[in-house]
């Protein structure tokens, strides 16, 4: 098994034949992401390409020394333990020869799910703090031995943050089932309060459109008030204008901006981006004004965009990060029960891994990296 560079073509035509490859492993996610640098991968067997993945690449000051990441992959077949071993292997060989002196990824691979019944049980009992405690609904065995693996084959996983959050990516998600589901079935999934927020937000008037690349800045207003809110470091408009201009060229699927109104208020009451890969939709961004949170525009967002992955196929609406907290007293606990409320399942990810290959560079990047910050 090899490991070589493949053109964005070759890449995008392997994407092409998957039901599900994150948005974060597509030529385009490379683009946006300034100071890396990107290339697509392939694992190959006797010339027959049977995975690939996205890497991005940091590169030190002055030297030709990289941090390299593959976020939210690769994208391989994890079923068997042999084949793993040598897809990593491979990867790890690849990178040697490159300067590279960690690799860091996040195989897209779920390991254990919770319905939101199972979970609103136990929020309602009290005794259970995090997601980790309650036994799972359903448990995927490839996700159980690819957790077991990787530390024999020298992978190391960071401490989890006290948030439950993952290291870059989310490690818990909050996602919804479509498949075989119509828009009337996913509505009677929702709570009570779902469904009477919603219907508020239609009976005070207001309206969901799907926006275009003018529309950003309307977002990015939005998403501006969010960040100083919510006490988060935002984005530029820049960066969203590159990544929906490399994305919309990639596919015409692959981004789509939806935006909140009311008549009697300016601007959007709440603004969300939806990225889509295979039968993949990602609620990816997402953004809401103080004034008027009574009309409820963000039920209302969600669900537009919950009909709209119906309508185009989609077999799973995801709706991203949750903590791991079931506790009511801690501040991310609104965050999981917002999301319990639509009626899916929380879904644990293996999570991020990294492969030192030169301790003393990686430590010596870490520290130039919180110098930094």
């Amino acid at each position: 098994m090899q490991v070589r560079q493949i053109t964005s073509e070759r890449h995008l035509a392997y994407i092409a034949g998957r039901t599900s490859v994150s948005f974060l492993q597509t030529p385009a996610w490379g683009k946006t992401k300034t100071g890396w640098s990107s290339q697509s991968l392939g694992w190959f067997v006797d010339e027959e390409l049977i995975g690939a993945a996205l890497i991005l690449l940091r590169k030190v000051p002055k030297v030709e020394k990289y941090l390299a990441y593959l976020p939210e992959g690769p994208d391989l077949n994890w079923d068997s333990a042999k084949d793993t071993e040598l897809a990593l292997s491979a990867l790890v060989t690849f990178a040697k020869a490159r300067g590279v002196f960690q690799l860091k990824m996040g195989p897209h691979t779920w390991v254990r799910r919770w319905h939101s019944q199972t979970l609103k049980d136990v929020i309602a009992q009290g005794a259970v703090k995090t997601i980790g405690e309650v036994a799972p609904d359903e448990i995927n065995p490839s996700g159980l031995n690819l957790l077991k693996q990787l530390p024999t084959l020298g992978w190391q996983q960071r401490k989890a943050e006290a948030s439950g959050f993952g290291d870059f990516q989310p490690r818990y998600v909050f996602q919804i089932a479509l498949t075989g589901k119509t828009e009337e079935q996913i509505f009677e999934g929702f709570n009570q309060q779902w469904r009477r927020n919603i219907r508020k937000a239609e009976k005070e008037g207001v309206t969901i459109k799907q926006g275009t690349i003018t529309d950003l800045s309307t977002f990015h207003v939005c998403y501006l008030e969010t960040a100083k809110r919510d006490n988060f470091t935002p984005r530029s408009l820049d960066y969203f204008q590159t990544m929906w201009t490399a994305m919309r060229e990639e596919s015409i699927e692959r981004i789509a901006l939806f935006i909140a109104s009311h008549p009697d208020h300016v601007g959007a009451l709440a603004a969300t981006t939806m990225t889509r890969v295979g039968n993949h939709v990602w609620y990816s961004y997402g953004a809401s004004a103080t004034a008027a949170r009574e009309l409820r525009p963000s039920n209302a967002v969600q669900w537009e965009m919950i009909k709209v992955a119906i309508r185009d196929g989609a077999a799973v609406y995801d709706m991203r990060g949750i903590s791991d907290t079931l506790d009511a007293d801690n501040h991310l606990f609104g965050l999981i029960q917002f999301k319990l409320g639509t009626g899916g399942y929380a879904q644990e990810y293996v999570g991020e891994w990294d492969y030192i290959l030169s301790p003393t560079w990686a430590k010596a990047f870490d520290f130039y990296m919180s110098r930094r910050s």
